[in-house]
């Protein structure tokens, strides 16, 4: 008898050539230039596939994002945020990761768009923040509170305060290219952030 076809995976081969053309497409032409029509064309699939599992391009490319950074993720062999006892050391190696992605065309593109997408609109901006941003955050304010109970930061600590300046000054040299993203960079960063948080004791 001849096998009856896996819709299941079928339907999860459709998503993800979607979600590969999106990036694709964004970077060949720009988040003002894609369109549903070119993501569809490019996906081999049909208009209406897309939107009966997205409402536009945004909301594609916020889940194509989110399949990217789980593909980066897949390939550092992500374990979670390094706690090496070093705090110093543990975020510059982060942060170093991060400006090696921001440097890379791959994912530049697709944060680009996703960052000017929901600048102007607020429900697709929440998402972004909720699914994309949160996670990652999160993880910050985990390893400076591992810190903080170590004694390494001032008790007093605001975690999310911190975890901002450390990637507010990179995300703003990022978004408006006013000078090059290099380790060095973020390595003085983490140095003058952990200069002003640190535990006195330990300065």
């Amino acid at each position: 008898m001849p096998k009856t076809p896996d819709a299941t995976r079928r339907s999860d081969r459709s998503r993800r050539a979607i979600l590969d053309a999106a990036l694709a497409l964004v970077g060949e032409v720009g988040y003002n230039k894609l369109t549903i029509e070119a993501i569809a064309a490019r996906a081999g699939v049909g208009k209406q596939t897309i939107y009966r599992w997205w409402p536009s391009k945004a909301a594609v490319l916020l889940d194509a994002s989110l399949a990217l950074a789980g593909d980066a993720e897949t390939e550092a062999e992500w374990t979670g945020f390094p706690d090496t006892g070093d705090l110093a050391a543990d975020l510059k190696n982060v942060l170093r990761a991060t400006v090696d992605e921001f440097n890379d065309e791959k994912y530049d593109a697709p944060a680009r768009a996703l960052t000017a997408a929901g600048a102007t609109d607020p429900e697709l901006g929440a998402r972004f923040t909720e699914q994309l941003l949160e996670p990652q955050l999160a993880l910050y304010e985990a390893r400076l509170d591992a810190a903080r109970e170590a004694g390494q930061l001032a008790a007093d600590t605001d975690l999310r305060l911190t975890v901002e300046m450390l990637l507010g000054p990179l995300t703003y040299r990022w978004l408006l290219r006013t000078a090059p993203l290099t380790h060095a960079y973020t390595d003085a960063l983490v140095d003058r952030v952990l200069g002003g948080v640190a535990n006195v004791t330990d300065r």
